[in-house]
């Protein structure tokens, strides 16, 4: 087995492709938010206590989680497979029967905010390939993804373990037009320089 076929995909996940979707995704998300607040605003209100929402994203979690810990093989299902070290690979059959037994039972019995929690489990789940993407490249530049992807894992836990501080948060950011602008175009200008960045210096990368 070859070097590349050893690699975890996301270890072989490119800087200027994996930068190039997360700029565009910043803003084509912001553009929204400045051009349609009214709409955004009202879903994001609904959004902590949308219970169908929440368990699709909580199935889509786990789901991901569960590729990760299935047996490694050549299929669809085993090509995310993640070697968790000699002592964590031990706890990945239990895993492999706990998750789907957990997408029900979280979907039934967590009521409370489950989209919340749901999507700082995605925020969670998404860090690591934009964090290997740009693992020990040489642009300097390359810092903007992994000084944002830190701050989704910090608010990602915070959503997983408190909640209602995102109905806090968006509350806050709701209340004044002029800092739901400020926000977005603060968003809008991140992912400006983010894709400016992967198209000067990130392409080979």
């Amino acid at each position: 087995m070859d070097a590349a076929q050893a690699m975890h995909p996301y270890e072989t996940l490119p800087l200027f492709g994996t930068g190039l979707a997360l700029g565009l995704a910043l803003i084509g998300g912001h553009l929204l938010m400045l051009l349609r607040p009214e709409p955004v605003q009202k879903f994001l209100r609904r959004f902590p206590r949308n219970e169908k929402l929440g368990q699709i994203l909580i199935g889509i979690g786990l789901v991901w989680f569960w590729l990760l810990v299935a047996k490694p093989g050549n299929g669809p299902l085993n090509a995310l497979a993640m070697d968790l070290g000699d002592q964590f690979n031990a706890a990945k059959p239990i895993l492999r029967l706990a998750v789907p037994a957990l997408i029900i039972l979280l979907s039934i019995a967590i009521k409370e905010f489950l989209a919340v929690r749901a999507l700082g489990l995605l925020g969670l789940m998404v860090a690591a390939p934009l964090l290997e993407s740009a693992f020990l490249k040489e642009p300097t530049s390359r810092l903007l993804i992994p000084i944002y992807t830190y701050a989704v894992i910090v608010a990602s836990l915070y959503c997983v373990g408190m909640p209602y501080l995102f109905r806090d948060l968006i509350t806050w950011a709701t209340a004044h037009q002029g800092r739901w602008r400020t926000l977005a175009t603060a968003g809008l200008g991140y992912g400006i320089a983010v894709t400016a960045c992967a198209f000067l210096f990130w392409r080979g990368y």
